[in-house]
């Protein structure tokens, strides 16, 4: 003969729901307090000091960005092997005055401010080496009244 003991199903009470909430609100917690950390350790610094003084500005940055354009300047970015900066132009004029700031995409290094000179026919390089790493130039050549703004990235 067979005996079968019958069990009975355990309930779901009322810790059991606690202990539910706990572990899954406990979870959501800790998820968001280390993409925070995450995101916090990873943006060096602030997009524009007063949003409301930008958004007063935009439509000169405009103007100014459509006769930056108009003037057909070409640049495109790159390291010398000595570490400094050499710029590949077209149409910018000799006898230009061009400078940039390299910004590291992450802010983790020091602005640098780069003067240039002219190193041959449409090329200028910086007077001063930059250190290894990725960076973000902004571009400024400047002749006469015309100024011509841009940015580029270094790898």
């Amino acid at each position: 003969m067979q005996t079968h003991s019958k069990r009975r199903p355990k309930s779901f009470t009322g810790r059991h729901m606690a202990a539910v909430m706990v572990v899954g609100f406990g979870i959501v917690i800790a998820v968001n307090f280390t993409m925070a950390a995450l995101a916090s350790s990873s943006f060096g610094g602030v997009v524009v000091e007063n949003s409301y003084v930008a958004s007063q500005n935009f439509n000169g940055w405009l103007d100014r960005a459509e006769k930056s354009e108009a003037l057909g300047y070409s640049v495109e970015a790159s390291r010398g092997a000595d570490g400094r900066v050499v710029l590949a132009t077209a149409n910018v004029p000799a006898g230009s005055q061009v400078i940039a700031v390299a910004r590291h995409p992450l802010g983790h290094q020091p602005e640098t401010e780069l003067a240039f000179v002219q190193s041959g026919h449409d090329a200028w390089t910086s007077t001063a080496a930059l250190p290894e790493g990725r960076w973000t130039l902004r571009i400024l050549a400047k002749t006469g009244p015309d100024e011509w703004r841009g940015e580029r990235a270094l790898p």
